[in-house]
């Protein structure tokens, strides 16, 4: 038989193969549409998914303890001056949180919680520059014997004054630093560039020790090479626990629940703060617009142009078209045509949603 004939064999056998494999799959595909489906009570999913029995507890005990036989280590390499990154498969929060009191304990320590929505991380700085002085107050006192001034050597509380002091060059002492615990470097309240900037600033400084967990596959994108080598310095250590992300996953839609729209208000206002004055103000015009007219099918594209001339909010309908690409861009803004077929503009979120948007705008 010769080669030609092979191929060609082989050639009308997989053709066969697919022809028939799309004929099945076609004759069984399904009339049901997502929408169809019942979601439950978010709350009575949470109790549902709190229930659930952990399995092979005493294999993740034993990794476990395998891990807290390692907190020397781990105070070593922070002490060498390296920051503590860890990663794995689960929540490391229990973790990080029991090598802190435990390998830690006499240290000054600070902890903070990227996995919430939202972080006052200039308060969190003041907070360790405040730290570090007390350690510095008492260090003076105990090798001088004389009651050191109370004044701070940081007079204001900018952001660039609280790291200059925490890596100043007048700290003399060694012993002197304060460790920073943060539970998801990489969650929603820290995922921004300015906010991980800050944060490696923060870690570079050299009375600082850092101590941070991440669970995004893509944390590491968040870092340029200075960052990851220089500032941070991170030492990586593998921790899968595989406990689950309860504290993590509170502040989270659950997918097969009714999705509540604080998620969507957080999204949509994280977004218009990226966006123009202009711009914001054109989208309040549009949101007020809706939340006076609830029956309407959305805003006529000539009114908002309208007002938004009057209000000096847009100076030509180039500049208009402008802002909408963006709103239309991150879907807070769809175009449907009402009933005397001219296209409207709405926003795809519900009326109370909506006022609580328009009022963090606010």
């Amino acid at each position: 038989m010769e080669s030609n004939d092979v191929e060609e064999d082989d050639f009308g056998f997989s053709r066969n193969y697919f022809l028939a494999k799309e004929l099945s799959s076609s004759a069984k595909k399904s009339a049901r549409k997502v929408s169809e489906i019942n979601l439950v009570d978010e709350q009575e999913l949470r109790e549902a998914y709190t229930n659930i029995d952990q399995k092979h507890e005493k294999e993740i005990n034993n990794a476990i303890n395998g891990y807290k036989d390692s907190y020397k280590e781990w105070v070593f390499v922070l002490r060498c001056g390296f920051g503590v990154l860890m990663y794995g498969f689960g929540s490391k929060k229990t973790l990080i949180e029991d090598f802190a009191s435990t390998a830690l304990r006499d240290y000054s320590v600070l902890v903070i919680n990227g996995y919430l929505q939202s972080v006052n991380l200039k308060q969190a700085v003041a907070t360790l520059a405040e730290l570090l002085w007390d350690q510095l107050k008492t260090l003076q006192k105990s090798t001088s014997g004389k009651q050191p001034k109370n004044q701070q050597p940081f007079n204001t509380r900018s952001m660039d004054d609280l790291i200059s002091f925490l890596d100043g060059p007048h700290l003399e002492s060694d012993e002197c630093f304060v460790c920073i615990i943060v539970n998801n470097i990489d969650g929603p309240g820290l995922r921004d560039s300015e906010t991980q900037q800050y944060l490696a600033r923060i870690a570079g400084c050299s009375h600082i020790h850092m101590v941070a967990s991440i669970d995004h596959v893509n944390a590491p994108l968040l870092w340029d090479k200075k960052m990851v080598h220089t500032q941070f310095n991170w030492y990586w250590f593998h921790v899968p626990t595989y406990a689950p992300y309860k504290a993590e996953g509170m502040f989270f839609p659950l997918i097969l629940a009714h999705s509540g729209s604080a998620q969507n208000v957080k999204t949509a206002s994280i977004v218009l703060q990226s966006l123009t004055p202009n711009a914001q103000s054109v989208f309040k015009v549009l949101a007020n617009h809706q939340l006076s007219h609830p029956d309407e099918e959305g805003m006529p594209l000539n009114s908002l142009y309208t007002i938004s001339r009057e209000r000096f909010l847009a100076s030509s309908q180039i500049t208009l078209n402008t802002h909408l690409t963006e709103f239309k861009d991150h879907e807070l803004v769809k175009t449907r045509r009402n009933s005397d077929g001219e296209d409207c503009l709405y926003i795809p979120l519900t009326s109370e949603a909506l006022e609580k948007l328009v009022k963090e705008m606010s």
